[in-house]
């Protein structure tokens, strides 16, 4: 069972327990695709054990990393906000035991239940913002002026 001690935001108790009733477990095998940039965002999953990368199609090149996640991890966000189609792709790294959820399942109690919705969406802009740091962590070790990361 997923663990609330994991990086998915904070969301009250009652509203994660909420969530985790909609929950179902999964696995995936190494190599196994979640799902691929530009494609119907109907699921998203909380992981539980092994790893998943997100990756970004570049043409004419394999797809790159821009970040892996792991246990106790939301992995996406883009069955949130229409025109719900995913932004990047993501594959397992190793095996892979999450909880899938049926996105619009979770949206549609989210509309009949205000306080439910706004705890998700809140919990899923923390996971965004987090995200949005570390590229701009990232790319700033990259990029910006030499002695950046000793800061």
């Amino acid at each position: 069972m997923f663990h609330a001690t994991g990086r998915i935001g904070r969301i009250p108790e009652e509203h994660l327990n909420r969530l985790l009733a909609f929950g179902h477990p999964v696995t995936f095998a190494s190599g196994t695709r979640l799902f691929e940039e530009g494609g119907a965002a109907c699921e998203f999953w909380l992981v539980e054990a092994g790893a998943v990368a997100l990756d970004l199609h570049v043409p004419g090149r394999h797809a790159a990393t821009v970040e892996t996640l792991g246990a106790g991890e939301l992995v996406g966000w883009s069955w949130l906000f229409p025109p719900f189609r995913w932004q990047l792709g993501a594959q397992a790294v190793g095996a892979v035991r999450a909880l899938e959820f049926d996105a619009e399942a979770v949206r549609a109690a989210g509309e009949r239940d205000p306080a439910f919705g706004r705890a998700i969406t809140l919990a899923c802009a923390q996971v965004i913002a987090g995200r949005l740091q570390s590229s701009r962590r990232r790319l700033l070790e990259l990029y910006g002026p030499h002695g950046f990361a000793e800061r």
